[in-house]
């Protein structure tokens, strides 16, 4: 598996254990007193909880995600207890189910695809102007016109389509299709643990709704995991904002840190740093720099032999072998030295288009220009004197140094600059 299939595994991965655990707890039948009540105050727990964890980092999207689903839950909530305690369904279950199926796919895609970009304040009293506006409405259609709104919803517009599979009103199908597609979408174009965690909470409430009279607690049980897979991915995304570079999208340096820690007694690390940078950055720009760093972190990311590669800082990046020598090392540290010094770099023109085919398709025109760039690294393996890996890594960056003195773009380990300096020599004859 690539490590950007495992990387969209591990979006989608929290959301999917969330939401098979609520189809197993929702299909038991006999619970106990505990579990009883829990699940009665779980969906009002979770909100709170979840509702002040958003709050805190200021993630009003995702605050209204969870407060959307709430009120539906707290509708078709007090519809099941009422058929629970007296065996019939309220007058108004019919309208308040079929609005439910209708409106909450609907408000949960647009608070889902609507972006945090104006001042927060301004943003907040935006969402909950939608969410009064569109509540006032139901409220009004459901206490005025119930029984005309009732067949509106109800008739059935797509005989062709109708079937006994059909648990909802016809219009609630089209409502999560084009919800279920827009949510993808926006996952595919920005893959993130939050956007997985949408789409994934989406075909929850999906297979929720038809279960809500059947099913004895699946309206708490689904809503509660909905509400968690949406705090769940906002703790995602906070861990990646601490220890993801988002530049590069490798490890970053505390993530490197943390590593650093459970070593164990045999390990080599690794500091490469791009040859003249600086003055590349200079004469290309810092966006073709950023360009730059991309490619190196692409490639280190795939370094064989164990290694794992972390952004240590500016144009430094750290790899890490747990377990291996240095003369395991090596030979995979000189292989990924020379895959990015062959590698030409084709630049972006100014006038690039947005689109990126075309923009693919014009690098890879005629007219394109091409750079290359190269790297140096210093290898150091852990000794018996060494009694922590911030020495090893400050033996790497020696090492480092010392490849930078030896001619550049060439492998140095600690303690055998001669080795690295033969071998340039023997490289530019």
């Amino acid at each position: 598996m690539s490590r950007v299939s495992a990387l969209r595994l591990s979006h989608f991965l929290p959301s999917l254990l969330l939401l098979l655990a609520g189809l197993s707890a929702a299909y038991v039948k006999d619970l106990s007193v505990f579990f009883t009540s829990l699940f009665n105050v779980l969906p009002t727990l979770v909100l709170l909880l979840g509702g002040a964890y958003c709050a805190v980092y200021r993630r009003q999207r995702e605050l209204f995600l969870m407060i959307t689903v709430y009120v539906a839950y707290f509708l078709l909530d007090t519809q099941t207890d009422f058929y629970r305690d007296n065996g019939r369904v309220r007058e108004d279950a019919a309208v308040v189910f079929h609005l439910c199926c209708l409106l909450l796919p609907l408000l949960f895609s647009i608070y889902a695809l609507w972006q945090e970009k104006t001042h927060l304040f301004r943003d907040f009293i935006a969402r909950a102007a939608v969410l009064l506006a569109v509540g006032s409405v139901a409220l009004a259609l459901e206490q005025s016109f119930p029984q005309a709104l009732l067949n509106w919803l109800a008739e059935i517009r797509w005989p062709a389509l109708h079937g006994t599979w059909m648990s909802l009103i016809q219009l609630s199908y089209p409502m999560f299709l084009i919800g279920f597609l827009t949510l993808a979408a926006q996952y595919w174009y920005q893959p993130r643990p939050l956007h997985a965690a949408q789409l994934v909470g989406l075909l929850g409430m999906f297979w929720m709704l038809p279960q809500t009279f059947i099913l004895p607690f699946t309206l708490n049980i689904m809503c509660s995991q909905v509400m968690l897979m949406i705090a769940a991915g906002v703790a995602h995304e906070a861990y990646q904002m601490a220890f993801r570079d988002e530049l590069t999208g490798l490890p970053g340096r505390r993530a490197l840190n943390e590593r650093m820690q459970r070593l164990g007694r045999s390990y080599v690390l690794a500091m490469s740093d791009v040859d003249h940078f600086k003055r590349f950055n200079d004469t290309h720009g810092h966006d073709v720099g950023d360009q730059v760093l991309r490619l190196v972190a692409s490639k280190l990311s795939k370094v064989s032999g164990g290694g794992r590669a972390y952004r240590y800082g500016g144009e430094e990046f750290a790899v890490v072998f747990a377990g291996k020598t240095l003369d395991e090392c090596m030979p995979h540290l000189e292989e990924i030295r020379e895959i990015i010094a062959g590698y030409a770099i084709k630049l972006r023109n100014p006038d690039r288009p947005h689109d990126d085919h075309q923009g693919r398709q014009r690098r890879a025109g005629s007219g394109a220009s091409s750079v290359s760039v190269t790297v140096s690294i210093g290898v150091a393996e852990r000794q018996a004197e060494q009694r922590s890996p911030e020495e090893v890594l400050k033996c790497a960056d020696q090492a480092l140094y010392a490849a930078k003195g030896a001619g550049r773009n060439c492998v140095v380990a600690a303690g055998q600059t001669r080795r690295g300096a033969v071998r340039m020599e023997s490289a530019a004859g």
